[in-house]
């Protein structure tokens, strides 16, 4: 039976880009996306034009109810991901002196309650079968610091802990997982940053692309990986 790879956000962007890629890879794609039908319909075509299946799977990974009735029905029939990439994420940015309650709980509830909502309903499947990969796309922003992203980095930092307590977790049965973290990468989440000044940081003194991230998780999800666990992997042209 082909492996399955499943990824949250995965309608553009990075979440996009993995996808395209893991269907390059052999992989059948169950693609996650909360409102972008047709930019959705667009990666779903790409994927079943390298000869994959594309299984669109639309809910808000925020909803846990939402995730377990989509998710549930195609694990319980023994369709169990390989791979689960928790993807989504987006930014609402203010300085916390005026950072509402609003601007504060969406953006931990997009990447934390949707890393739990998610995971939750594959990762008893992936430890019964003693195999599987869960790959969390954080940010520098996690550990760097940005103005008016109180929110967005606390909400990464707490996917660094999670992926290295779960890897402690569930090693023994063969589930490995790992944390990747994007710098500057080109997509719409660099809208309205000063990028002028926010290169002068990186070392490379450019921004990445989407096919950076996407590559390492192709190798994460390789064969080539199986003895990496609990890490996180930064992808950011030698920003400290």
């Amino acid at each position: 039976m082909d492996e399955i790879a499943f990824i949250t956000g995965a309608s553009k962007g990075i979440g996009a880009a993995i996808a395209r890629a893991l269907a390059r890879d052999g992989f059948d794609i169950w693609l996650n996306y909360r409102s972008s039908d047709e930019e959705a319909g667009k990666v779903k075509s790409d994927i079943e034009a390298l000869g994959r299946r594309c299984t669109l799977l639309k809910f808000d990974v925020t909803d846990y109810e939402a995730a377990r009735d989509a998710l549930s029905p195609l694990v319980s029939s023994g369709q169990v991901p390989f791979a689960a990439i928790n993807n989504a994420g987006f930014r609402k940015d203010n300085l916390l002196a005026w950072l509402s309650a609003e601007e504060w709980k969406s953006v931990i509830d997009v990447s934390l309650d949707g890393f739990f909502n998610v995971t939750k309903q594959v990762l008893p499947y992936m430890m019964q079968r003693r195999k599987g990969r869960v790959i969390n796309i954080t940010s520098a922003a996690a550990h760097i610091g940005v103005v008016g992203q109180t929110n967005y980095s606390a909400a990464k930092a707490g996917l660094f802990g999670a992926t290295r307590s779960l890897a402690e977790e569930v090693a023994k049965r063969n589930v490995l997982v790992n944390a990747v973290a994007p710098g500057f990468i080109q997509t719409e989440i660099l809208d309205g940053l000063p990028m002028e000044e926010l290169l002068k940081t990186v070392p490379l003194g450019k921004v990445g692309t989407v096919e950076d991230v996407a590559e390492m998780v192709s190798f994460l999800c390789s064969d080539k990986a199986g003895y990496i666990t609990g890490q996180v992997i930064h992808i950011n042209g030698g920003l400290c």
